[in-house]
């Protein structure tokens, strides 16, 4: 099958749910818009206690939401939930949220690209329930084993359809693990453009040692930031 979902590489996360990190995972989807079908059994098996099945009922239906969501599950995984009609570049968003924390991110990178950032870029695509995010890299490259391999996105044999980010920071040690690639625009008439328009999740873990090995992985060349 000739698709970018098939044909490239992506990331797989999993992580051990209570029935409270249920009900937090249910409401961050649901402000994200999700793309689901919970009437179709192929896709949903909507069971267990009342409140999660009416959560789970609420999914596939496009949030009228424009604000970020937080969620701190049982594990220490932070959940972030963006709603589309918060049009901001998605990564930036995270930054922000995260108390403007430096990120390098490695994403399907393509048309139209949102460029690397620093600390000091302007944003004018942005919200007010938001800080200023901190600098925002674009990792063009990645090594595995001694080997150089391309992150930007396209298709072929050497790109990257995975969502992750990693701190850059010396005193946070933040793996994320996301659904939204660094496309959309950071100013300009059409604020939802891409992937500013859309919904999507992240979750951030904060482990020195998983943010030391995505962070080898992910090192390398950089998009630069915009002129």
């Amino acid at each position: 099958m000739k698709d970018n979902d098939i044909q490239v590489s992506q990331h797989f996360f999993a992580l051990r749910l209570n029935k409270d990190d249920v009900v937090k995972v249910l409401m961050g989807l649901n402000n994200a818009s999700v793309v689901t079908d919970p009437k179709n059994p192929q896709l949903v098996n909507n069971g267990g206690p009342a409140d999660v099945q009416k959560l789970v009922a609420t999914l596939g239906v496009k949030s009228k939401s424009v604000t970020y969501s937080t969620s701190q599950l049982s594990t220490g995984v932070e959940l972030i939930s963006k709603p589309s009609k918060l049009q901001v570049p998605p990564w930036q968003m995270v930054s922000a949220i995260l108390g403007g924390v430096p990120l390098r991110t490695a994403t399907w990178w393509a048309n139209p690209e949102i460029p690397s950032t620093t600390a000091s870029s302007t944003i004018a695509c942005w919200d007010s329930s938001l800080k200023k995010p901190g600098a925002v890299e674009i990792a063009t490259t990645g090594h595995w084993s001694g080997k150089e391999f391309g992150l930007a996105g396209g298709l072929g044999t050497n790109y990257n359809h995975a969502k992750l980010g990693v701190s850059t920071s010396t005193t946070e040690h933040y793996s994320i693990f996301g659904d939204m690639n660094q496309q959309g625009t950071l100013s300009g008439t059409n604020c939802g453009s891409s992937q500013n328009g859309r919904g999507g999740t992240f979750y951030v873990v904060s482990n020195p040692q998983l943010s030391s090995s995505i962070t080898s992985l992910i090192s390398g060349e950089s998009a630069p930031p915009e002129k």
